[in-house]
């Protein structure tokens, strides 16, 4: 299990623990057990940072991660409750809308379709988290009722808000499933979403757009991206920079750069980001160079080396990739993998709130 994993779990182990000091008498405890919701509260954030980061974003995280969430916040609640600290009707609606999103979740996920976390999400979260910690500081603090109360009404309306954004954003679940979103699995297996398709999901609700700049790729990532229908809602345009001179002239990637770093290099891959972002005024880039095969060209660097970086607003990053497939494969693992490092970008800007 990876640390941002392991994170996710730490909030599940510490439900027992805050329950039992919310019920339990002795000098401090309610001190004790806002200090720990607090702590655990945020490894919400920094789990996905460090998952997105070292980009060990998993299957287990992603389903982990908002159960772990709403039992964490709904487990406290019910505990206060019990208390008579909160009203009932409070935890009523905060679960509801859980489970309306879960639900709405489930189905996504029946027909190939990812539901990405909406930036109301992520301030929805706060204020639920804000809340409860004013709760549990009130009793020893009676001068925090009042403010208590204020942030409970304000998690409600962001809470009610935020779940009325995913029904709204989402609503074409309803609609005609579009089988062009799926791919088939291995092996002739079940469907599986498509990379490209999670990515107009994650963009759209963000409301974030995207370029591209492509060197080995030769077009593939914005072709992937253009395969779904209403991609001109978060595709801009790309560049295809397969010679030197377009990296320079259409990118801006200086000569100097590509003499001492060479055109398949980190440096270059992210200098072509910035500069497809720079070109067309877009939330996101991403910018592949490699060297696809059969052969290297004169290169002394490995056939599938391959470099692909992301830029967005004051952050850009990039990894380097070896690819071991003959030259089709090596630029179909390419466009995918630009892709996945797109949609972790653009689930970092939007947030990571559920």
């Amino acid at each position: 299990m990876n640390i941002p994993n392991t994170l996710t779990v730490s909030r599940l182990a510490a439900i027992p623990v805050l329950m039992a000091l919310l019920l339990l008498r002795f000098p401090g405890h309610d001190q004790v057990a806002a200090a720990l919701f607090i702590l655990f509260s945020l490894t919400d954030t920094l789990d996905g940072q460090l998952a997105r980061r070292r980009g060990t974003v998993s299957d287990f995280g992603k389903f982990l991660d908002p159960l772990a969430d709403k039992l964490f916040v709904l487990a406290v609640l019910i505990v206060l409750v019990q208390e008579g600290l909160v009203a009932a009707w409070i935890v009523v609606v905060i679960f509801s809308r859980e489970l309306i999103i879960t639900i709405l979740r489930s189905v996504g996920a029946s027909q190939g379709r990812v539901i990405a976390a909406a930036p109301l999400g992520k301030t929805k979260t706060v204020t639920q988290m804000s809340a409860v910690t004013l709760l549990i500081l009130q009793r020893p603090y009676p001068v925090l009722v009042p403010v208590a109360d204020l942030a409970v009404a304000i998690a409600v309306v962001f809470t009610l808000w935020s779940g009325l954004d995913y029904l709204w954003r989402f609503r074409y679940l309803l609609g005609p499933f579009d089988t062009s979103r799926l791919r088939a699995g291995p092996s002739g297996g079940a469907p599986e979403t498509s990379v490209a398709a999670e990515l107009g999901d994650v963009l759209r609700a963000a409301g974030l757009n995207v370029c591209t700049a492509e060197s080995s790729t030769g077009g593939m990532v914005g072709s992937m991206i253009t395969d779904q229908p209403g991609s001109s809602a978060y595709f801009v345009g790309g560049v295809i920079a397969y010679s030197n001179e377009v990296k320079q002239e259409q990118l801006g990637v200086s000569a100097a750069l590509l003499r001492s770093a060479g055109a398949v290099s980190r440096e270059v891959a992210e200098a072509m980001a910035e500069g497809a972002r720079s070109r067309f005024g877009t939330s996101l880039a991403v910018a592949v160079t490699g060297i696809a095969g059969p052969d290297a060209d004169g290169s002394s660097k490995p056939v599938g080396l391959t470099y692909i970086a992301v830029a967005s607003d004051g952050n850009t990053s990039s990894r380097e990739f070896k690819f071991t497939g003959d030259r089709a494969s090596n630029r179909r693992q390419a466009a995918n993998e630009a892709l996945r490092m797109v949609v972790a970008e653009a689930r970092g800007i939007g947030g990571g709130g559920r």
